[in-house]
């Protein structure tokens, strides 16, 4: 047991050391509850064009299937919230995509947790993810101790609010597992379900996708945006923070001290004319290593008609 305990403490320490905000474990078992609700979200058909939801499904609901023999899931958080903001005048984009896309910066990050676990504790059978397989993320990080699912569908904490990116590390490392997340801090609050335009909060923790802004500027793909949506928009660009800027747990979060996530000055300054006028060269280099590059220059041209309409008519 004392050992169990000391590589706990050892890989929290180790994660707190390469910058992420927290690190809490869970038991690796098969999730039951959220297989119920997965199935349901997805008989609603709230995830839309997002077809990989549909996929793996097995996968999703059991760790042990991506990881033969794993015994524990660590959740690890990191902040991104900035400490700049967007110019009054330019079109609205998601605060995780200020700077270089977190898929790079984390996958680096969890590299190294694991070549430091096996270095410091023995070789172990481990696969670290950041929202690129099927693992239910939140789910993982409420069992872990990191907190609860607010009504927005996002993973708030008391100390933080909701502006971190969460990834996993699957491992069959036994490790002492943390108290599960057992309350809800919501109350009655319904700020960011007033607040968002397009109504895609259905009912608390309950998103449907395919009418949620950031879903409609980034993974619709090729489709064209309805023009239904045209007038919802706010002049969100890409993503949307609508419902996380409302969240009153956000007043507790603090700028992230992360250089890999220092805003790019045209995600800061440019106006919807500048974005306009961007060549597809420009932005192929501009925006090579940035999360904005996902719906490429011609899922921003796109975007950039949508919000036109309430911009300027």
């Amino acid at each position: 047991m004392l050992a169990i305990e000391k590589n706990t403490a050892l890989i929290k320490a180790e994660a707190l050391r390469l910058g992420f905000s927290s690190c809490g474990i869970a038991k690796a078992v098969q999730l039951d509850g959220d297989a119920v609700r997965l199935e349901r979200w997805l008989k609603n058909g709230y995830q839309g064009s997002m077809q990989y939801m549909e996929r793996n499904f097995d996968l999703r609901i059991d760790p042990r299937k991506l990881v033969p023999g794993a015994k524990s899931v660590i959740t690890l958080l990191l902040n991104y919230a900035p400490a700049q903001k967007q110019a009054t005048a330019a079109p609205k984009i998601a605060k995780y995509a200020y700077g270089i896309d977190y898929h790079f910066v984390i996958r680096d990050k969890l590299n190294e947790l694991l070549d430091f676990i096996k270095v410091n504790v023995g070789e172990v059978d481990g696969r670290g993810f950041v929202d690129s397989a099927p693992v239910l993320e939140r789910s993982w990080a409420v069992r872990a101790g990191q907190g609860w699912v607010g009504k927005n569908g996002n993973l708030l904490t008391r100390h933080a609010g909701s502006f971190f990116f969460i990834a996993t590390l699957i491992s069959d490392l036994d490790l002492v597992a943390d108290v599960p997340f057992a309350t809800d801090h919501c109350g009655t609050c319904t700020r960011c379900i007033d607040a968002c335009p397009t109504q895609a909060i259905v009912s608390p923790t309950e998103i449907d996708a395919t009418k949620c802004i950031s879903y409609l500027t980034i993974e619709l793909k090729d489709a064209l945006i309805p023009s239904s949506f045209h007038t919802k928009m706010e002049g969100w660009m890409f993503g949307c923070d609508i419902c996380q800027d409302v969240c009153p747990w956000n007043r507790f979060s603090k700028p992230n001290v992360e250089p890999a996530f220092t805003p790019l000055p045209e995600i800061l300054n440019l106006s919807l004319h500048e974005w306009e006028e961007m060549s597809e060269e420009t932005f192929k280099k501009v925006f090579k290593n940035s999360p904005l590059n996902r719906p490429k220059w011609k899922g921003i041209q796109r975007n950039l008609r949508a919000i036109r309409v309430t911009n300027h008519p």
